[in-house]
């Protein structure tokens, strides 16, 4: 059985205590904080930003229906604008908490109010009547739907508001500024197979991720293009928050690979696989069976997602059998979907189903949430090089408890998997 570890969430209501930490973790935000300020007024003339190269897109969620919706862009207009785009580039680069912290706060913020059905009226391209191209959400979704970072022009109404915004789920936002409108300077490319589903306006939210996934496009950048309210039917079409479209493509593409494994072969044995990012730490256990899947998480005391210490490691689960789920994760929100993602397009390489618990510590060297990217690109980069096997559940189960911060009990009260399959060796 292979175990990998995966964890994410916190509640919102702990915001503040986050930021406290953050702060204490490390001053040098608040001093890149004062340069992009610096940066920031050099970069602006009159009342609006020019030079600037959009790499992403950002959709709240505070105020639904009437959201804000935003440009990123980075401040400094020297800087190679791709880098800047949450990518499982990241983890290839070895970025660290500061390193992601930096480049999301190099980043203005240029938003406005929109309701979340304002793409859903007018005219314009794709060959919906019901797509809108024009006005600051046109711009915004011709950034979303582009093959690189596209050249803006975005007219500002005073300062930003120099913060950092942290998010369970989403990754870290710096700079906001209010913006009074924005212009494309470039044409935007777009790739052929999103102009495909753009046309295609009976073409289901669902059925048009599979097929950008197939053709090749990572979770990334369909989240982006659903988020700019760029999927689905054309009378259904609308904004999604950043939040919300990030688990909605993970688990719909994740429940689209499950679905190529539904006829194939168990792996022989069970394996180990392991691996560590950002002051978490992930093991991953796949073992001989049909799919099944859960991710238990282990919270450090005085960490950024178990403030109390006086509680000691908070634990929390989710678990899915071989039909997969049929009600949200509430326990452990984005990060179960993640996770399992990362599992299965493993497991679709080599044309392999298996049981799989993915168990993550996080440790209190993770001082400020950076996003569910950092668990999903832990979950895939955990399969690198060859697992650790044994003969039983068993023995992998007692291997990995003596590196744990939980007992054998504690993890067996929390578990499905650890509780069922104690009581099936048989089976492997």
């Amino acid at each position: 059985m292979q175990l990998d570890e995966f964890i994410e969430g916190f509640e919102e209501d702990e915001a503040a205590q986050r930021r406290r930490l953050a702060a204490e973790k490390s001053y040098a935000i608040t001093d890149h904080l004062e340069d992009v300020e610096q940066q920031f007024e050099a970069a602006v003339q009159g009342d609006s930003l020019f030079g600037s190269t959009a790499p992403e897109i950002f959709v709240g969620r505070s105020g639904y229906p009437n959201v804000s919706t935003g440009l990123l862009s980075p401040v400094d207009t020297d800087a190679a604008a791709a880098g800047f785009a949450t990518s499982g580039d990241w983890y290839q680069e070895g970025l660290g908490i500061e390193d992601v912290l930096q480049r999301r706060t190099g980043m203005v913020n240029s938003t406005q109010t929109a309701s979340v059905d304002s793409v859903s009226s007018g005219s314009g391209r794709g060959g919906g009547v019901h797509d809108v191209w024009n006005g600051f959400v046109g711009v915004q979704r011709e950034v979303a739907i582009a093959d690189h970072p596209v050249d803006v022009e975005v007219g500002l109404d005073g300062a930003p508001e120099l913060d950092v915004e942290f998010d369970d789920v989403g990754t870290p936002t710096g700079p906001r500024a209010h913006a009074t409108g924005a212009d494309l300077a470039e044409n935007p490319h777009v790739p052929r197979p999103v102009e495909k589903t753009l046309s295609d306006d009976d073409w289901r939210a669902e059925g048009a991720m599979a097929y950008l996934y197939r053709r090749g496009f990572d979770v990334y950048d369909i989240n982006t293009i659903l988020s700019a309210g760029a999927l689905g039917q054309a009378s259904e079409r609308s904004l999604v928050p950043t939040r919300w479209s990030i688990t909605a493509v993970d688990d719909t593409v994740g429940q689209y690979v499950r679905g190529t494994l539904r006829n194939a072969n168990t792996i022989d044995k069970p394996e180990l696989w392991y691996n560590e990012y950002m002051g978490n730490r992930y093991w991953v256990v796949l073992a001989p069976g049909r799919w099944e899947f859960e991710l238990v998480e282990m919270k450090a005391p005085q960490s950024v997602w178990n403030p109390r210490p006086e509680t000691g490691y908070y634990m929390s689960s989710a678990h899915e059998g071989y039909e997969g789920r049929t009600a949200y994760v509430e326990e452990t929100a984005g990060a179960y979907y993640a996770a399992r993602l990362g599992v299965l397009e493993h497991l679709q390489e080599r044309d392999r189903q298996a049981k799989c618990l993915v168990l993550r510590e996080i440790t209190d060297d993770y001082w400020a949430p950076v996003g569910v990217w950092q668990v999903r690109e832990g979950v895939r980069n955990a399969f690198d090089g060859d697992p650790g096997t044994a003969q039983s559940f068993r023995e992998t189960l007692t291997a990995i408890t003596e590196q744990l911060p939980v007992s054998l009990g504690q993890l067996r009260r929390k578990s499905e998997l650890v509780a069922g399959l104690q009581s099936q060796l048989s089976d492997f």
